[in-house]
């Protein structure tokens, strides 16, 4: 019979535009960061009984590369006897990992996991530094690679008839509902403030100086835009399109860690369990319109665990466009 699995802590940093706040650190140590905050917040665990770490990662390269999970474990000071993992599934890696460190303790394989995810696109762009795609991905529309993620979201807007003020108020809501919770002080408990220090070198004065910010706050969130400043953006993928810059996820830098255990780690560590984690399930659909993943995806999960979608008082979606939220 599988264990239950509890959540009983979950942080993260602030999370940065690409190009931003974070544009200079390299996401090892902002990983690491969040690691070291995570035990900090459970003084009770003894770091040498974690089983693992797992690590979701989209582009797992250069600065994220070579087992980020293990490296930015070492960085935190974690016992040697602690191992990590890197876990790609693209945009869903950080959740996979969750769900990869969960299964290990239903299993019975393990009692104390930390699972989260890393991202650092001012350092990896999109698609990383040298992609090699096989030609014949290219050559078949049902492979899909070929499909920009803009292209995707305007191909889900022409197939369900989605028109272009739809998404510009679903944008400014999301921002509206970011504000709320900044103004309520609903992050104050996840976001750990990181400090960014900076160094730059004087060529006349051969001086090296460093200067350092604290960045405590989510940089995406604008508190300034309105339905009219979205209205006047032009589209970004296609030239009659209706996917703006104003109506998409931005690209972000940033780090997260959370720690699961079983029953018996909760009682042993006197742990006071957030959530308990009760399916995880996913699905492929056609490329071409990659974003509905979800509508397959949520009721499988359901049927999965035998509850009815009238049973889910809360749904948090991933808005990477406005089109397929």
């Amino acid at each position: 019979m599988p264990q239950a699995v509890y959540i009983v802590s979950s942080i993260r940093s602030p999370v940065g535009k690409a190009g931003g706040v974070f544009k200079q650190v390299r996401p090892d140590d902002l990983l690491s960061f969040v690691l070291k905050e995570l035990l900090k917040n459970n003084p009770n665990i003894d770091p040498k009984v974690i089983d693992d770490v797992v690590i979701g990662c989209a582009m797992p390269e250069a600065e994220q590369g070579l087992n980020i999970a293990r490296i930015a474990a070492l960085l935190a000071n974690y016992p040697q006897s602690v191992s990590g993992v890197t876990v790609n599934r693209f945009c869903a890696s950080g959740l996979q990992s969750i769900a990869y460190a969960a299964d290990r303790i239903r299993l019975g394989e393990a009692e104390l996991m930390v699972a989260g995810g890393v991202e650092s696109m001012s350092m990896i762009p999109m698609m990383g530094h040298h992609p090699a795609f096989n030609i014949k991905t290219f050559d078949e529309d049902n492979i899909g690679i070929a499909y920009g993620m803009g292209t995707t979201a305007e191909q889900v807007v022409n197939k369900y008839n989605i028109n272009r003020d739809s998404q510009d108020q679903f944008a400014f809501e999301s921002h509206q509902k970011a504000i709320n919770a900044v103004n309520q002080g609903y992050f104050k408990d996840e976001i750990k403030p990181y400090e960014v220090i900076t160094q730059s070198y004087d060529l006349d004065s051969q001086e090296r100086t460093q200067q350092s910010v604290t960045v405590s706050a989510d940089e995406g969130i604008r508190f300034d835009t309105s339905i009219d400043q979205l209205a006047k953006l032009k589209a970004a993928f296609h030239v009659n399109g209706s996917v703006t810059a104003g109506n998409s996820s931005q690209m972000s830098d940033g780090a997260g860690a959370t720690l699961l255990c079983s029953e018996k780690a909760l009682k042993l560590f006197d742990l006071t369990p957030m959530a308990r984690f009760v399916g995880f399930a996913v699905s492929g659909v056609d490329p071409k319109i990659m974003g509905i993943g979800p509508v397959l995806s949520i009721p499988k999960v359901l049927t999965q665990c035998g509850l009815k979608q009238r049973d889910i008082g809360h749904i948090e979606l991933n808005e990477a466009f406005a089109a397929q939220s």
